[in-house]
């Protein structure tokens, strides 16, 4: 993306809350070969869509609904989930150099960086959503980043939400959510907060 130009939302906002694959970093076609990649190894032939569907999920939650899908295909089998996605985020991080930053939505980012609080929620796992930041120069932006290695419950319950809310003091109906999957979206509606769908955005 070049287009720097910031995204609107609503003029009561208070609080920013942004996905970050697919949302600030244009990451999820190298997820997706990584995902592809790592099923492959064990006989999987896995369709884009399946990913596609399970946007903003936790990398665990995914292996494990896939063990129910693929059952028969893995023989009664099941994949260690805390293993397989070792594997597959080893995979994509080797792929970080060429992850480019969604310019119009780090600009938001950017722009509202001291004049109101934002946040980073996230499926990912801590190590590689900081790496993420880090390398599309927004590590600095955010007071808070909530991932997949807190204990909360995960998209599309809006829990995440709430709670990145709370830790930015700031009341859910006041918030308003950059978000590219649907699970996100679900989550974004039962917290009570606003939100943008940047793929729509984006599209235009």
């Amino acid at each position: 993306m070049t287009n720097s130009a910031t995204l609107p939302y609503p003029a009561d906002t208070a609080a920013l809350l942004f996905d970050c694959d697919g949302t600030l970093a244009d990451t999820m076609p190298f997820h997706v070969v990584a995902w592809q990649e790592s099923f492959a190894e064990h006989g999987i032939d896995l369709p884009q869509g399946f990913i596609d569907e399970r946007a903003g999920k936790p990398t665990e939650t995914i292996v494990r609904e896939a063990n129910v899908l693929y059952r028969e295909h893995l023989g009664g089998k099941e994949l260690d989930p805390v293993a397989f996605c070792e594997v597959k985020e080893a995979r994509f991080l080797v792929r970080m150099s060429e992850v480019l930053p969604i310019e119009p939505v780090l600009a938001t980012a950017r722009a509202a960086h001291g004049t109101m609080p934002i946040a980073v929620v996230s499926g990912s796992n801590a190590a590689v959503v900081s790496k993420t930041l880090k390398h599309i120069g927004a590590d600095h932006l955010f007071e808070v980043v909530i991932t997949a290695d807190d204990p909360i419950p995960a998209k599309p319950s809006p829990e995440i939400f709430l709670e990145a809310a709370r830790r930015l003091n700031v009341p859910p109906e006041k918030c308003h959510v950059f978000e590219d999957g649907d699970p996100g979206i679900v989550a974004a509606k039962a917290a009570g907060m606003s939100w943008t769908d940047v793929r729509l955005v984006l599209s235009c």
